[in-house]
């Protein structure tokens, strides 16, 4: 499972994701692992809300995406591409990663391991 993170500053969970450019990534592999991936810098014309809707977009290759404040057109945007969204209050990128992981993932619980 693929997980991005809206992070202007590449530190807390930032909001506006339409127009956010940075990004940290994160994937929960089977072995029930936690990984980090490179964080994804985009150029300004593809952040979502510049973006001209032709060609692949990195983003649309998550299966989560954690953001702070964000609109509903936003998040139902990227539902019709297949990423789902969370708004979190949470600004640790980690601590809401981990969040999200044991909320989609039951069993995981509190045994997130990794990172």
């Amino acid at each position: 499972m693929k997980i991005g993170v809206t992070s202007q500053n590449l530190r807390t969970v930032t909001g506006h994701a339409s127009k956010a450019r940075s990004f940290l990534m994160y994937e929960w592999t089977t072995e029930q692992v936690l990984q980090p991936l490179e964080s994804l810098d985009l150029s300004m014309d593809m952040s979502i809300h510049a973006w001209d809707k032709r060609g692949d977009h990195p983003l649309l290759a998550l299966d989560y995406l954690i953001t702070g404040p964000c609109g509903k057109s936003f998040i139902n945007q990227m539902k019709q591409y297949g990423v789902r969204v969370r708004t979190t209050d949470e600004t640790d990128p980690l601590v809401a990663v981990q969040q999200l992981v044991a909320a989609v993932v039951p069993w995981a619980g509190k045994a997130v391991r990794g990172v």
